[in-house]
């Protein structure tokens, strides 16, 4: 499995993470509409939240320590919250 990002492909892992990360914008739609998930600026808000998570400390937060770094910015935030989002798992 794999995504088409650009004119570049992505390799992924049976469950649809990427293998290497990629920070583009780009990436994040192609991998949201494989997800049928449609965009919204909430989504964006975690993806940069967890795109600066793993720039400064090389992994993403666990799911406890991500809803509490959300709610800094983001106050509605809980874990039901993150499945409205993102119904296939937040940390995708």
């Amino acid at each position: 499995m794999g995504y088409m990002i650009g004119n570049v492909e992505y390799a992924a892992d049976d469950e649809g993470y990427l293998l290497e990360p990629n920070y583009d914008d780009e990436a994040v739609k192609v991998i949201a509409a494989a997800e049928n998930v449609t965009l919204s600026s909430q989504h964006w808000q975690v993806v940069q939240y967890l795109r600066n998570e793993y720039q400064e400390h090389g992994q993403t937060p666990n799911f406890r320590n991500m809803i509490k770094g959300l709610q800094e910015t983001m106050p509605e935030v809980d874990s039901n919250f993150l499945y409205v989002l993102f119904p296939m798992g937040p940390a995708k």
